[in-house]
């Protein structure tokens, strides 16, 4: 059984930096696609990023391009998505995610239906 447990969250100032991570169990990391996404208040669940691990491939939703990194460390199966020049509408709860390679593409993520969710890390942008 597969389980999420995100961390890394907290309250930033606009400008600021955080490092979100989580480390899954229950699953063969290099024969899945892993993931970020996030939930805004009052809003539906966005995809954030994703890297397809068999052959790198990586997705970001505009919104975030050029400021956050998705990334894995190999021998410990952790993924992390560094956050940089957070602004206030990266408020949200973000959810570490694991899924079949064919929902993560160059330019498209999502998930399946039935899909698992963590309980997520707070992320709070405000001055």
């Amino acid at each position: 059984q597969v389980q999420f447990v995100e961390s890394g969250g907290g309250v930033v100032q606009p400008g600021g930096s955080l490092r979100l991570s989580c480390a899954p169990s229950g699953f063969t990391l290099d024969h899945h696609a892993v993931g970020w996404f996030r939930q805004a208040p009052g809003k539906g669940r966005e995809g954030v990023s994703c890297i397809r691990l068999f052959d790198n491939t990586t997705y970001y939703t505009d919104s975030v391009k050029g400021r956050f990194t998705i990334s894995r460390d190999n021998p410990k199966n952790t993924i992390t998505l560094q956050m940089n020049s957070l602004k206030p509408e990266d408020t949200a709860v973000y959810y570490c995610t694991i899924d079949p390679p064919e929902y993560c593409s160059g330019t498209y993520y999502y998930r399946p239906p039935f899909a698992a969710w963590g309980q997520g890390t707070q992320v709070t942008v405000s001055s």
